[in-house]
């Protein structure tokens, strides 16, 4: 009982004492910490009293495309910490290569009447896939916050790290090393974020005398595989400097690198994004564009239970400044 006591205090962020009352029914708690009591011994795995089954825990959908991509993990720990320290507990939806897709995870969400639904990496950031599913969830009010860029009129709020800082950010260092031929492996060509980093990068080769043809630009698939695939080409082509949509994308540049019997840095320098778990401990160490996790997750949940509690929020996108985490990747350009 003391250990259950400790734990479910230590996740809600109440004394055990309160934790108590709330299992004991007593009075002298508010309705938001009696919910987030109930709601971590969900989450924990503990049974909740008797008296106090009956009562259903408040669901929230966090639909996340893959757990392989570190990223995605470090979200959900975020977002299912924050959501249980206010009484919602997190239903995680993660798509498989058996079929079970996004607009099948909203549909089975709506069936077990779901107070709201947070979206990670999403069909939301592809202009050319399907939508139906988010106009459902719009037309059912249920309230709704997207990770990182979305295609326009999709009606719901959004936070996500700042695309073109980081953009700037990677080209400026790569360019203050003597990069001059510096290349893109970016996600697809209909995705937001990758559209956004595209533009920026343009942007930045303009403003720093470099060029930066369609040849310079790769497209992949988010994955270690598909960045080594993309960054053969590039490097073939001469690029010594890249800019990569995403830390994954940056290790398959580097084993592109090494295949092609070159050194990194000391040929080829490489710019991750997202700075995900033990991007640290590679070799080497990974220069990436590191995101906020901590403070965008945190925003995501404030933003939906806003939504839950009946306020107005505006369908805006509340934009987060990266940073530059500069290890081992990256270095000065030979010759």
């Amino acid at each position: 009982m003391t250990r259950r006591l400790a734990e479910v205090a230590k996740k809600v962020g109440v004394s055990e004492a309160t934790v108590s009352r709330v299992l004991n029914g007593k009075p002298g708690v508010s309705e938001s910490t009696r919910a987030a009591v109930l709601s971590a011994l969900d989450v924990l795995g503990y049974e909740r009293p008797t008296q106090l089954r009956g009562e259903r825990a408040r669901l929230v959908g966090l639909v996340l495309p893959e757990l392989q991509n570190p990223i995605f993990p470090a979200f959900g720990e975020v977002i299912g910490g924050a959501l249980a320290q206010r009484g919602l507990t997190p239903v995680l939806c993660t798509q498989t290569k058996s079929g079970v897709s996004e607009a099948d995870y909203v549909e089975l969400l709506l069936q077990q009447q779901v107070s709201g639904v947070i979206f990670a990496g999403g069909l939301y950031a592809q202009a050319e896939a399907a939508h139906d599913h988010y106009k459902r969830l719009a037309d059912r009010k249920i309230p709704v916050v997207l990770i990182n860029a979305s295609i326009d009129d999709l009606g719901f709020p959004t936070v996500a790290c700042d695309d073109v800082v980081a953009v700037e950010q990677a080209w400026r260092h790569l360019a203050s090393l003597g990069h001059e031929r510096i290349g893109l492996v970016l996600g697809p060509q209909d995705h937001m974020p990758s559209r956004r980093k595209l533009d920026a990068a343009r942007k930045e080769a303009a403003a720093s005398g470099l060029a930066l043809p369609d040849a310079q630009v790769a497209r992949a698939q988010y994955s270690l595989e598909s960045g080594q695939a993309a960054a053969a080409r590039l490097i073939a082509d001469g690029v010594t400097g890249f800019i990569c949509a995403s830390d994954p994308l940056a290790l398959g540049v580097v084993r592109a690198a090494r295949r092609a019997g070159l050194d990194v840095p000391g040929d080829v320098s490489v710019v991750g994004y997202d700075d995900s778990a033990f991007m640290n401990c590679t070799a080497p160490p990974l220069t990436t564009v590191r995101q906020p996790i901590e403070a965008m997750g945190r925003s995501v949940v404030e933003l939906l239970a806003a939504q839950i509690e009946g306020s107005s929020v505006a369908a805006d996108e509340l934009l987060f400044e990266p940073e530059l985490v500069v290890r081992g990747s990256t270095g000065i350009r030979r010759g």
